[in-house]
């Protein structure tokens, strides 16, 4: 419903904030990490948002990045994980990190955010590789001539960074931007998101 909020910074609480943008103050729940970084009071901030509807709640959750918001619907696309869950993720945890955590099944990792039990992080990365997968699949299926010399590191990376919402084309231009032959998966995704976020 909203894309993004874009307003005059009122208040900062320790999980939430206040835009105001014509004359209504919007109380947009955050990361501590993003509430740290969004800048100070009287500021004018841009902020991307998810309308959260259930039965007994309405709420908006905000984001600094496009690639926090699409980690957050990825996150609450699995069973048991909850929208107070994810934004408790986000404070702990980047969206590159993620990927990887799901690429390498790093359950370890995952188990180290508040919150995030053994069968939680196993259940994460089971549903999400599923979906890395099916991505994988898709992306094979497409008949769309590729720009780039795909290795298997790489066509790893370009799967993670669709599971975030990107299109195979978009991310074959972002890669084109830097030296990516020598890179690890974890160096490819965190400099493909640099790219793709600008």
């Amino acid at each position: 419903m909203f894309a993004y909020v874009k307003g005059i910074l009122e208040e900062k609480m320790s999980n939430y904030v206040i835009v105001e943008t014509a004359g209504i103050g919007y109380k947009i729940f955050m990361s501590k990490n993003a509430i740290l970084k969004i800048g100070e009071l009287g500021d004018s901030v841009k902020i991307y948002t998810h309308y959260h509807v259930r039965e007994d709640d309405i709420s908006l959750y905000g984001f600094l990045t496009g690639e926090e918001l699409k980690l957050f619907e990825l996150l609450i696309s699995v069973s048991g994980v909850g929208a107070k869950s994810a934004i408790a993720m986000l404070s702990n945890i980047t969206p590159s990190e993620f990927i990887m955590c799901i690429v390498k099944n790093d359950i370890t990792r995952l188990t180290k955010v508040p919150g995030i039990g053994k069968k939680s992080a196993q259940r994460i990365v089971l549903e999400l590789k599923d979906k890395l997968k099916t991505e994988q699949e898709t992306s094979e299926t497409e008949e769309v001539e590729s720009v780039i010399d795909v290795n298997d590191s790489l066509e790893e990376a370009i799967a993670a960074l669709q599971i975030l919402g990107y299109h195979k084309k978009e991310i074959e231009k972002a890669l084109q931007k830097f030296d990516y032959q020598s890179m690890t998966i974890e160096d490819i995704i965190r400099n493909g998101l640099k790219f793709l976020s600008k």
